[in-house]
């Protein structure tokens, strides 16, 4: 007699905490920055009963968010799909990084070549001599301004 019971404890639990990891995952349509476990708005209230109902029923998790999906949008969901429509939203950190890092190494790269001396060698066709390079390097580039030394971390990192 204690076993069936034990057995329907168990099952009541493990009901409960799926309707709760599906809750958490689900955003409250009234609320908007709870999610419906958290949330004591009317619709949320009803969203956890429709969520216990459907598991009752034995839906799977997907056929429960996909049912949610169907019904409120995507939006309802925490976690957004993958596709065309929100590309943008998973890719931009990955974009944001890449310009970052092509920045920084156009920085590197311009600081170690120098322009004036590329412009002479295509101008003359024949490239410079290493004393006409140093020729043009103690020209081109300016003194370092008097008595002035990098302060801050960030003009001794970026060479300033």
């Amino acid at each position: 007699m204690e076993s069936k019971e034990d057995e329907e404890l168990k099952k009541v639990q493990v009901v409960d905490a799926r309707a709760r990891n599906i809750s958490h995952n689900v955003r409250c349509t009234e609320c908007g920055s709870q999610s419906i476990e958290d949330s004591q708005a009317d619709i949320a209230i009803l969203l956890r009963k429709l969520i216990r109902d459907e598991i009752q029923s034995g839906k799977s998790d997907k056929e429960i968010y996909k049912k949610l999906e169907d019904d409120f949008g995507e939006t309802v969901l925490y976690a957004p799909k993958f596709d065309m429509q929100t590309a943008g939203l998973w890719l931009s950190p990955l974009l944001v990084a890449g310009a970052a890092g092509g920045l920084w190494a156009f920085k590197k790269h311009k600081q170690k070549t120098n322009v004036h001396i590329m412009v002479l060698d295509l101008v003359r066709g024949v490239p410079l001599t290493p004393k006409e390079k140093e020729t043009m390097l103690d020209i081109l580039t300016p003194p370092p301004p008097v008595g002035s030394t990098p302060s801050s971390w960030w003009a001794r990192w970026t060479g300033r």
